[in-house]
């Protein structure tokens, strides 16, 4: 367990990414990454006779990219207030509607295998196996046994890092990006949401769920006459 904002920052140091997936994240659906971290046991220096390696296995599943502007991002919760604080910035600096993309993750923690040998050349090893049967959305990493989870943020972040300006390329090429002047300039990909959600809720959604929608957005003006037309239909 790490004590110390120096213990973080040990373990990222020591953390390192052995074999990368073979793809970017995904611009227009969810990615599925298999992933195995190796580490050194905790109880390895008591044992000077024989080497052995911690294997994790798991899943990190990226959802689907999510396309939000600095307005919509400080009505969400779960941010820091440095979180916060940046989008404010980034507000003033950039505008309100500019867009950007918010990448979400979720861990699926698989097995663990105590296995005979050096971290790194069991990484190396699995590494090397993972090429022959081309599993190419797999990574491995080597990393500290206490805090083996820091070697999956490194990559998260690293991963997020590189698929970026492919995303940013991809739905610019859509025109998701392109500001909606009749809509305060708002990005065409939450347009086009909200239209699909007033669909779902005649079809019998909650229209709570479009409501704290729009007002994520800022656009609850923009659809106010509609909104209550829904309920007047109704």
């Amino acid at each position: 367990m790490l004590q110390s904002e120096q213990d973080w920052r040990n373990a990222v140091e020591q953390s390192w990414i052995v074999r990368f997936p073979q793809q970017h994240l995904h611009t227009f659906g969810s990615t599925n990454i298999a992933y195995y971290v190796v580490t050194e046991p905790i109880y390895q220096e008591l044992q000077e006779s024989t080497q052995e390696s911690v294997v994790r296995t798991g899943r990190v599943i990226a959802e689907r990219p999510s396309i939000v502007t600095p307005t919509y991002a400080l009505n969400l919760d779960g941010f820091s207030s440095e979180a916060y604080d940046y989008f404010s910035h980034v507000s003033r600096e950039s505008g309100p509607n500019s867009p950007g993309i918010l990448y979400q993750y979720r861990k699926e923690i698989g097995g663990m295998d105590i296995v005979g040998g050096v971290p790194s050349e069991i990484a190396h090893r699995i590494a090397g196996d993972l090429d022959r049967r081309r599993e190419d959305m797999s990574v491995v990493m080597v990393g500290v046994d206490e805090a083996w989870d820091v070697a999956l943020l490194k990559f998260i972040y690293e991963f997020t890092s590189s698929s970026v300006a492919g995303n940013v390329k991809e739905l610019a090429g859509r025109g998701m990006l392109e500001p909606q002047g009749d809509f305060g300039g708002a990005p065409r990909a939450a347009i086009d949401a909200i239209e699909r959600m007033f669909v779902k809720v005649r079809q019998g959604e909650n229209p709570e769920i479009l409501k704290r929608e729009l007002d994520r957005w800022g656009l609850f003006e923009f659809y106010q006459d509609r909104f209550l037309d829904l309920f007047t239909r109704r």
